[in-house]
């Protein structure tokens, strides 16, 4: 049991620290927009860099937030039975939909992306457009890499409401 609590600890210290990244990648993703609405209307400069630098950190906060939002409850969930059950009854649902559909999603997209992720390596995709990033081939990376950290804080959170089950709270 401790082993397995252990686990839980290191996993959402990950989660939690990734998440703190993520926040200041928001932050960043503001202030480049407000460059960049400052720099087209105010002065008539464009960067097509500047535009794709806020879609590579959009599609950063997205991808690798998924797990901090699964760590704090904030994803999606159909509640209009679970909000009433018990604490007990709440870790066999979210244990079930663990194993039985986020663990197995999380393999699906990891097997999925690999080779799409593996393509644009070998070609070092850049963007098409003229003065883009040219490291298209990074921002693929970010889909494999979020499969990764979804399925570890979804073990994370199996092994949570395992311990639930068989202790009680933990």
């Amino acid at each position: 049991m401790a082993f397995l609590q252990r686990c839980v600890h290191y996993i959402d210290l990950f989660t939690e620290g990734c998440g703190r990244v993520l926040l200041w990648l928001g932050f960043g993703m503001a202030l480049v927009t407000a460059l960049i609405v400052v720099l087209r209307y105010g002065f008539g400069i464009g960067s097509i860099m500047l535009q794709e630098s806020v879609v590579y950190m959009h599609g950063g906060l997205f991808l690798l937030g998924a797990a901090f939002a699964l760590k704090h409850g904030a994803h999606v969930r159909v509640d209009i039975f679970y909000r009433d059950f018990s604490k007990r009854r709440k870790a066999w649902v979210d244990s079930l939909g663990g194993i039985v559909f986020l663990l197995p999603l999380c393999v699906f997209i990891l097997l999925s992306s690999w080779d799409y992720v593996a393509d644009s390596w070998a070609m070092r995709e850049s963007s098409p457009e003229p003065g883009g990033i040219p490291a298209v081939f990074v921002l693929k990376t970010l889909i494999p890499l979020a499969a990764i950290c979804l399925a570890l804080q979804g073990v994370a959170e199996v092994l949570r409401n395992a311990l639930t089950l068989t202790r009680g709270d933990v």
